[in-house]
C-alpha cells in the first residue's frame, strides 16, 4: 500500500508510469490525516488568539500562509500585541524558525532528482517544510521512486497548508471569543502529539536521549533565558546526547 493509503496501481499502470501530476494528486490525498487535522485544531485555537490579540483577519491569513510554522506565527503574533519593533520581531521569529533549517537540509536531498531539480521547486518545497510535513515526509517518501518523491510532498504540503489556511479564515470569523484555555490546548495540541510521534520514529538512542534532554532543559533555558531558550536548549540538549550516546557507545565496545 502506497503512503496515501492506496493499494498498488493494476493492470499497465506502474509506479514510475504516473506523472508529476498524479504524484501531486495522491500527495493531496494523503494529506487526510490525523496529523493534518490535529494541525488544523491548533490552527483554529490560534485563530482565537489573533482575534484576541486585535489582528485583522487579512493580517492573521497572511501570517498564517507566508509564515506557516506555527510557533513562528504565535511568536509574530506575541511580538505584535506587545509593539515589539520590526528588527526585535524579526531576530524572535527567526530563533524560532532556525530549528527548520536542519530539518529542511535533511529533507532535500530525499526529495531533489539530481540533474533535474530546478532550484525554484526546492524552494516551493521548502515552504512547506514544517513538524506535519517533515515528520510524514521522512517516514513515507523514501518507499516512493525518486521522482515521485518532490511531486508528492508538494501535493501533501499544499493541500495541508490550503485547508489549514481555510480553516483559519472561518474559525476567526465564526468564534467570537473563544476562552484562552481552550485557545491555548488547542495550538499545544501539535506539538505535543508530534513529540509522541517523534519518540515512536526514533531510530537511533541520539534521537531519544536529544529529546530527554530537550524536555529538561527547555523549562530552564526559558526561565533564564527567554528568547533564547529554543537556540540554547537545541544546542546544548543535542552536545549532551551526542557525547552520552558516544560514551555509552564506548563502554559497550
Amino acid at each position: 500500500m502506497s503512503p496515501s493509503g492506496d493499494t498498488s496501481p493494476t493492470g499497465a499502470e506502474t509506479h514510475d508510469a504516473l506523472s508529476g501530476r498524479q504524484w501531486m494528486l495522491r500527495g493531496a490525498r494523503a494529506a487526510i490525516s490525523i496529523p493534518a487535522f490535529i494541525l488544523t485544531a491548533a490552527f483554529v485555537g490560534y485563530a482565537g488568539l489573533a482575534r484576541e490579540t486585535g489582528l485583522t483577519l487579512g493580517e492573521t491569513l497572511a501570517m498564517t500562509g507566508l509564515v506557516w510554522a506555527l510557533p513562528s506565527v504565535v511568536v509574530l503574533t506575541g511580538a505584535i500585541s506587545s509593539g515589539m519593533g520590526l528588527i526585535p520581531a524579526g531576530i524572535a521569529v527567526a530563533l524560532a524558525s532556525v530549528r527548520l533549517m536542519p530539518m529542511t537540509m535533511a529533507l532535500m536531498p530525499i526529495i531533489k532528482v539530481p540533474g533535474k531539480t530546478k532550484n525554484w521547486q526546492m524552494l516551493l518545497a521548502s515552504h512547506f517544510v514544517a513538524v506535519t510535513a517533515w515528520v510524514y515526509a521522512m517516514k513515507h517518501l523514501p518507499e516512493l521512486p525518486r521522482e515521485a518523491r518532490l511531486p508528492f510532498f508538494v501535493g501533501f504540503g499544499s493541500a495541508v497548508s490550503s485547508f489549514v489556511f481555510c480553516m483559519t479564515g472561518i474559525a476567526y470569523l465564526l468564534v467570537e471569543r473563544m476562552p484562552d484555555m481552550v485557545a491555548g490546548a488547542l495550538v499545544l495540541l501539535t506539538p505535543v502529539y508530534f513529540l509522541c510521534s517523534l519518540w515512536g520514529a526514533a531510530r537511533l538512542n541520539a534521537d531519544k536521549a536529544a529529546m530527554i534532554a530537550g524536555l529538561v532543559l527547555g523549562p530552564v533555558f526559558f526561565l533564564y533565558l527567554p528568547g533564547l531558550d529554543l537556540l540554547w536548549t537545541g544546542l546544548l540538549g543535542g552536545t549532551i546526547a551526542y557525547l552520552a550516546t558516544r560514551v555509552m557507545r564506548r563502554g559497550l565496545s
